[in-house]
């Protein structure tokens, strides 16, 4: 147990260092790319740098025409100078929205891979039971927090399996079909006791709690994946 912490735990840590690499890497790539925008841009003075040096070049220019044309071309690269200012503010906004898409990916693919390896996990060790409780009367089943309710037959068959357990046996089908139909297992079919299983398994309805509870056996029959001391039947 001690070690399978510890594998676990070593696991986190190299998920987590994993995860804080990749969005390190988001964020370096994106503000590279921000700086090699943002640098490359012309200046946003470059065209008032421009009229203005043709007005102290160009002093001799003293007619009205001349004077208007030069106060047109200020006005254009002051628009020059605030559309080139709108189109920083919207690279900055995409940029940032592109970061948050990104780390928003990489947050979704890690808990994706995180949950697929403890699916395996589980599916690897098999379910883990706190508690078993059959109860007759009430016709169900309660595995940890959660209740079953099952028909009569499939109850039967779970309790069969349950005192199987407790004394350590395997079960075949035949011998499942023997003790429910309280007949001679040499007269009982295997088939029979496998599909009181296959009902059994139907009635739970989770695929994952119904194949890993109740476990197959190759060649020998079927067990309940429970430690005996975790059953009750009330």
């Amino acid at each position: 147990m001690q070690e399978n912490t510890s594998s676990a735990s070593d696991s986190l840590r190299a998920g987590n260092r994993v995860v804080a690499g990749g969005i390190a890497a988001i964020v370096l790539i994106l503000l590279a790319a921000a700086v090699f925008l943002f640098v490359n841009l012309p200046d946003a003075n470059a065209f008032n740098a421009k009229v203005e040096r043709l007005f102290v070049e160009n002093d001799d220019l003293t007619s009205f025409a001349d004077i208007k044309l030069l106060e047109i071309l200020a006005q254009s690269g002051t628009a020059f100078s605030e559309v080139l200012a709108s189109y920083r503010m919207v690279i900055f906004v995409l940029l940032v929205f592109a970061t948050a898409l990104l780390l928003a990916a990489l947050v979704f693919l890690v808990t994706i891979i995180a949950l697929n390896r403890r699916i395996s996990a589980i599916q690897r060790s098999g379910i883990q039971v706190a508690s078993l409780l059959i109860s007759r009367e009430g016709r169900a089943v309660y595995i940890n927090d959660m209740e079953f309710q099952l028909t009569e037959a499939a109850l039967e068959t779970m309790a069969v399996l349950a005192e199987a357990r407790m004394d350590d046996e395997v079960l075949t089908g035949a011998q499942i079909e023997a003790v429910i139909s309280g007949r001679n297992e040499a007269d009982c079919d295997e088939a029979a006791g496998a599909t009181r299983v296959k009902r059994l398994r139907d009635a739970l309805g989770n695929q994952l709690v119904s194949e890993l509870l109740v476990k197959t056996i190759a060649r020998r029959g079927y067990v309940l994946a429970v430690g005996k001391d975790k059953i009750r039947m009330v």
